[in-house]
């Protein structure tokens, strides 16, 4: 249980009990309610319910909040508590409250803040990326691979069933153009006199594709028909850019429970039924659908929509919203309660009909979509059009080369999703704290350098060969710290006030899970990594770690490890590394 539910218990006691012996008169008081104090020095955590208590019980919010002081029950929570301003009940927490945090946090490792299974949610699908195989990922689906995989890791963290997908855009128009715009360049490589078409994809990378194929077949393929070109063209080019995507996406560290090809949804069954058919019949089966002009259409506008939409044109083609219907339909037959879109906030008009469709079928507010801002990409504060390499867009990939993984991830997840970011190469390469993400692992690096360099000067042999080990990585730094500052430590010498504020800092780590992964915003995490580096530091600086009375010594050592634990897991469930060295 976290603290604050701990300290909001204690409260709503002393209220039950002020009402049972008379002192307050209400019949259904509320809750505590605890919130952070803006001035730290008004205590650590601060309640309002004395004057949402004053209409009920008729009274001056100061006076019923000294009635529930006064009838606080005996516990080791509350050092001091004070009554301010109209009515406010700040409290101040023990020491040993805090200290208990530490023991927690080395006691639970990566399992720290980890949530109770939120079955009441029910299965989640969450589908990100989703990028079109005709062409590289720019910069964009990095961004919605970093939230994407952040958001899941941080709501399986808070006790979420969470499931990833990523699907795949192999069927429609755009691929026939693919493969003819690659059958093109196949040919011009080749010598012959052709023409790109008007809609074509033009990019360098559509040459590399045919050079490909040259280097491999040479020129057999200018003896068949442009039919049969374009149709192996089309699968050759489709295979590689999806193998460049798996690629591209697994060096990033983001792996997909499932890749989900929209062909899928046209292939029959056994009894000859698609998943377009099925989703229609379901529609239908509820009386959405209708005929116009030849068309079959879907009568949105029942749900909210500003017009009905066309599924099936009149020529008998399928429209897009007819595949991602079919789609969302699948998701449900497969068994899933609640479907996570993120979209590119282009994607913004297509939300209400995607939304009209689930409704239709019974499940008001089983989709979720989540809009996300562009990328702006920066050099030394200039903005960066082109590719030095291709002179086209940067694509994503180009983006993880020159930057890294670490801080290409924490600087995409270093702004709400609904804020366009702007991402500074320059900046990202940086080995100083005006860097983020470098910030934050040099404080972990920075402990795990402070375990071995106190384990290297115990005076004992057994305690040398361990920094050794440390150093060598044969031995973790788990085992270390526990050499160094046993599991019963005691804990009581942590009373500075950098000591108090690093604790403190810890204790609302279970909270932040919790926000970030209700609010689906593992940036809150990218925040909380830089505060808790930051408090670090202070404690580093003004708390003699090694040299100082043993008792002392080994307390801080144990708050140093939990620092290190906390921070390793945030970063973690960011997808980032915590260095041991930098």
């Amino acid at each position: 249980m976290q603290i604050r539910e701990q300290l909001e218990q204690v409260i709503d006691a002393a209220i039950a009990a002020a009402c049972q012996d008379g002192s307050l008169a209400m019949e259904e008081p509320p809750a505590a309610g605890l919130e952070r104090p803006r001035d730290e020095a008004n205590g650590d955590w601060a309640s309002t319910v004395a004057m949402r208590c004053a209409k009920q019980a008729k009274r001056n919010p100061r006076e019923i909040a000294q009635v529930i002081v006064d009838h606080l029950p005996e516990n080791e929570l509350i050092q001091t508590v004070e009554v301010a301003g109209p009515g406010f009940i700040n409290v101040r927490l023990t020491p040993a409250t805090f200290q208990g945090v530490v023991s927690q946090v080395r006691s639970e490792g990566d399992g720290f803040g980890k949530g109770a299974p939120k079955t009441e949610a029910g299965r989640i699908n969450l589908e990100y990326v989703s990028a079109n195989p005709t062409g590289p990922m720019h910069v964009g689906h990095g961004r919605w691979a970093a939230l994407g995989d952040a958001m899941a890791r941080v709501m399986r963290h808070a006790g979420y069933d969470v499931s990833e997908e990523f699907y795949i855009n192999d069927h429609g128009v755009q691929m026939d153009v693919f493969g003819n715009s690659v059958s093109v360049r196949y040919q011009q490589l080749l010598g012959r006199d052709v023409e790109m078409p008007e809609k074509c994809y033009g990019g360098s990378y559509v040459a590399d594709i045919a050079q490909g194929i040259i280097d491999r077949d040479g020129d057999k393929w200018l003896s068949v028909s442009d039919a049969e070109r374009v149709a192996a063209f089309r699968e050759m080019a489709y295979r590689e850019m999806l193998q460049l995507m798996q690629d591209t996406l697994g060096g990033f560290g983001v792996h997909f429970d499932r890749w989900f090809s929209e062909r899928a949804l046209y292939v029959p069954d056994e009894a000859g039924e698609t998943a377009v058919t099925r989703a229609l019949h379901a529609m239908d089966e509820k009386g959405y659908l209708f005929e116009k002009d030849g068309a079959t259409w879907f009568r949105s506008t029942a749900f909210g929509d500003d017009k009905d939409r066309v599924l099936i044109k009149e020529n008998g083609e399928m429209t897009y919203f007819m595949s991602d219907m079919a789609y969302h339909h699948d998701k449900l037959m497969r068994g899933f309660d609640h479907l996570i879109d993120i979209w590119g906030a282009d994607h913004h008009g297509y939300v209400k009909r995607c939304e009209a469709m689930l409704e239709a079928w019974g499940n008001p507010g089983a989709l979720e979509v989540v809009l996300g801002q562009l990328v702006n990409l920066f050099r030394d504060g200039e903005a960066v059009r082109m590719s030095k390499r291709t002179g086209e867009m940067v694509t994503f990939s180009e983006l993880i080369d020159e930057v890294g993984v670490d801080a290409t991830r924490f600087l995409m997840l270093s702004r709400s999703s609904d804020q366009p970011i702007d991402f500074d190469i320059e900046v990202a390469k940086k080995k100083d704290a005006s860097n983020p993400v470098y910030y934050v692992q040099y404080a972990h690096a920075r402990i795990c350098s402070l375990l071995r360099k106190a384990a290297s000067e115990e005076d004992a042999r057994a305690a040398e060969e361990d920094a050794r080990a440390a150093e060598e990585g044969t031995l973790s730094m788990e085992e270390l710290a526990a050499k160094l500052a046993p599991a019963d430590v005691d804990l009581s010498p942590l009373t500075a006030d950098a000591e108090l504020a690093l604790m403190r800092k810890m204790a609302d780590f279970e909270e932040f899970i919790d926000l970030a992964a209700r609010d689906r915003a593992p940036f809150r995490l990218t925040h909380y990594a830089q505060d808790l580096a930051a408090l670090f530091h202070q404690f580093y600086t003004e708390c003699r770690v090694i040299g100082v009375e043993p008792e002392v010594q080994r307390a801080r050592l144990a708050l140093a490890d939990a620092a290190r634990i906390v921070l390793a897991l945030t970063l973690s469930l960011l997808g980032v590394s915590a260095p041991v060295k930098m």
